[in-house]
């Protein structure tokens, strides 16, 4: 429980303009070149001053940003490991990851897939025995299971293309947990 609430510690106050300072640097107005989805990283996770948590996520290969909008609990699997923090009991992410390690199986990518009606899709991407098995999940949850198992993720463009449409997002400064 001290490991976790060091966590609320480790909360860095970061308007979103600071968030986004790369918006200094060039944009893309362009399309990138097709070519299936195209590697991120995730920038980081977000909370407006009205409780809203989002995670960052920014295309390697074009720089273009999502903010996607998560719950509270989501925020947190998804910072934990990237601040570092090792809680001292087993999140469920945590515990699901060392599962999938006794039982052989491996997270190889996830695969942000689409935007639809303000809900983003993923699929997870498993080894099972050599084979390779796909699995529907949140975003969130694959992200959080992606970070622990150090395996890459990924966004189609489409979700690139649809998230610039979305209106309005998170409203004003936020920080970063």
């Amino acid at each position: 429980m001290v490991k976790l609430r060091r966590l609320g510690g480790l909360v860095l106050v970061l308007g979103l303009g600071v968030m986004l300072s790369g918006a200094r640097d060039p944009v893309v107005t362009t399309a990138p070149p097709l070519g299936g989805p195209q590697e991120v990283s995730v920038i980081g996770v977000f909370s407006d001053p009205h409780g809203q948590h989002g995670v960052m996520i920014e295309g390697k290969r074009d720089k273009r940003r999502v903010l996607m909008l998560v719950g509270a609990a989501e925020a947190t699997a998804i910072a934990v490991p990237l601040e570092h923090v090792t809680p001292p009991r087993p999140l469920t992410h945590d515990l699901f990851l060392t599962l999938f390690g006794r039982l052989k199986v491996g997270v190889d990518r996830v695969v942000i897939t689409d935007l639809r009606n303000n809900t983003y899709y993923a699929t997870l991407h498993l080894t099972v025995d050599g084979a390779p098995m796909e699995l529907d999940a949140r975003p969130s949850d694959a992200i959080a299971l992606a970070i622990r198992a150090k395996a890459p993720v990924f966004a189609e463009d489409r979700v690139f293309e649809k998230a610039d449409r979305l209106p309005g997002g998170p409203a004003g400064p936020g920080e970063r947990i």
